[in-house]
């Protein structure tokens, strides 16, 4: 597991350490928290959950931006770095972004070029990344997409993109934190 991880986190930071340093911050806790509940997932697919948190908002990195999509760009950039392709579409499909690629105009590309998949995986990189906050801070999923709508002001794309996505959202946390429960010993 560790040079899997290891080699996604040094991609993340030399992407987005210096040019977007809140940005970093976000993806280090995001990568922290995927690998704090990684016994959400099977144990096969622990190593690919923290490597694609680590990843998940490379698509950001000013050296990288193509359609202004981050979820596309960050994808499309990890195949053709040749990293492994069920990362690269896990990137390109994390927490609901096909639904952010219909509002952009860009989802038929999408669903083309990344095939999506719905397992504790997706779920558990949702949970990550969608209850950590723009400067790495915890939030509970409703707090966080408030404040995701309060930046962003009520006509942007991403505000209608996060009214639609939140049911998805809130059930993919919820999933998680279901799958949290039952994987955690309970004392007798």
């Amino acid at each position: 597991m560790v040079a899997l991880v290891n080699a996604a986190r040094e991609v993340a930071r030399h992407l987005l350490e210096t040019p977007l340093p809140r940005r970093w911050s976000h993806v280090q806790a995001v990568a922290a928290k995927a690998d704090r509940i990684s016994a959400a997932v099977p144990i096969r697919d622990r190593e690919v959950l923290v490597a694609s948190a680590w990843l998940h908002d490379v698509g950001y990195s000013p050296d990288l931006v193509d359609t202004g999509f981050h979820s596309l760009d960050g994808g499309r950039w990890l195949r053709r770095q040749k990293h492994d392709e069920r990362i690269a579409a896990l990137v390109a499909h994390h927490s609901c972004a096909w639904l952010e690629a219909e509002e952009r105009g860009l989802g038929e590309v999408l669903a083309a070029e990344f095939a999506r998949e719905e397992t504790a995986v997706t779920d558990a990189l949702c949970f990550s990344d969608i209850t950590t906050g723009p400067d790495g801070q915890d939030f509970e999923v409703l707090e966080r997409l408030a404040e995701i709508r309060s930046r962003y002001g009520p006509e942007h794309l991403v505000t209608r993109f996060i009214g639609r996505a939140e049911p998805g959202m809130v059930a993919a946390v919820q999933r998680t934190q279901g799958r949290l429960v039952g994987s955690v010993p309970q004392p007798m």
